[in-house]
């Protein structure tokens, strides 16, 4: 016979709130595919005019009575239509962010969204400084030199198609490559590693990026540098800027460090003031006696009365619970029991016989005690 429990079905207020969960990133999935959308329509009738811009770096290299050509049949309208899509959803990203930003930031403590925010809009500034480095400084570069490069005798002709698919290609290893000081202050904030650990790695991390620009671009040693320096270039701007957030990260700590919570007094108690702890040295001891009563600790929070008569708030009152220390606690201790010992003591003395006690517990004539002196 199997001695394991039957699955325990899920509370109904558990499966509300997993269902209020899915309803919310069902809308907000429909309000970022309604964004995409509007963005489409209004760019869709300026869909050739995009496109021409769009090829405007390699036109412009072209050898005279040449021009791109479309061989496919629906060619000339996919393709302006898929340029007009992907252009809508990059200029959406702001937008697409937010909406994935509003479902997961009731989930994270203060000092992630603290982290997050900054990191996210400084990521999609960067992803859209890549694309504009890849537009205006290496499409120029790189199709001057494939056009010049051509044999003699050969055309260049180049299906609007490929051309698309090689700069969204591009725009997408620039936007990504442009993400290399996010990457670096994400990789020391988690502590997976430190700035003098990658300043220590520099040279393989110039090794890596050229392979990366390798990979990434076509194969031509121009298009590789220009990945690789721009890459190489911002790693070390990632490292500056961690070293900041380091820096200040540690005068934070070392400011509270700085600031405890309460006074810091060796004669005082708790709440720093002097004489509210128990005192060390030869004359010290328990408390005197008012009439029959005991002095005990008396409640914190609660306020001593100076000799004037006047009260005065503890400092236990004024800056709230502090607790005490363990040195505190044992002379608190010490003190607590000396008291019980003599008041044992005392209890002691007044079973003794003698003459002056005797005559005070004897009963007067009127069958009570006698008053004792108030003094």
């Amino acid at each position: 016979m199997s001695k394991t429990s039957p699955g325990v079905e899920p509370t109904e207020e558990a499966t509300e709130t997993l269902l209020s969960h899915l309803i919310e990133l069902r809308d907000r999935v429909l309000r970022m595919f309604i964004a995409v959308l509007v963005v489409f329509l209004i760019l869709f009738p300026f869909a050739n005019q995009l496109y021409t811009f769009l090829a405007d770096p390699l036109m412009a290299h072209l050898p005279e009575g040449t021009s791109m050509i479309a061989i496919e049949v629906a060619a000339p309208f996919l393709i302006p239509f898929k340029l007009t899509l992907l252009l809508a959803v990059a200029i959406s990203i702001p937008y697409l962010l937010y909406q994935l930003w509003a479902f997961i930031a009731p989930g994270l403590y203060r000092h992630e969204k603290s982290l997050a925010g900054p990191l996210v809009a400084s990521s999609t500034i960067l992803f859209y400084l890549g694309m504009a480095f890849a537009y205006f400084v290496v499409f120029p570069l790189i199709f001057a030199f494939f056009t010049a490069a051509a044999p003699e005798g050969v055309d260049v002709m180049t299906d609007i198609s490929r051309y698309l698919d090689f700069v969204i290609l591009l725009f997408i290893a620039f936007g990504i490559a442009f993400e290399m000081p996010v990457a670096t202050i994400l990789l020391v904030t988690m502590g997976a590693t430190t700035t003098e650990k990658l300043a220590a790695k520099r040279p393989y991390v110039i090794v890596g990026v050229f392979l990366v620009g390798m990979v990434l671009t076509p194969p031509d040693i121009i298009s590789q540098t220009l990945l690789a320096l721009p890459m190489w270039l911002l790693f070390e701007v990632g490292l500056i800027l961690a070293r900041i957030m380091e820096r200040r990260k540690a005068e934070r700590e070392t400011t509270a460090d700085d600031d405890p919570d309460g006074p810091d007094d060796p004669e005082g108690g708790p709440g720093g003031g002097p004489g509210a702890g128990p005192q060390s040295g030869p004359d010290s001891g328990p408390a005197p006696r008012s009439g029959t009563g005991t002095a005990g600790p008396e409640p914190a929070g609660r306020a001593p009365a100076d000799t004037a008569g006047e009260t005065r708030p503890s400092p236990a009152a004024r800056t709230g619970y502090t607790p005490l220390s363990e040195a505190e606690m044992d002379a608190e201790l010490d003190r607590i029991e000396a008291e019980d010992a003599r008041r044992g003591t005392a209890s002691a003395g007044n079973r003794t016989d003698g003459p002056d006690d005797a005559a005070d517990d004897t009963p007067d004539e009127s069958g009570g005690r006698p008053e004792r002196d108030p003094r």
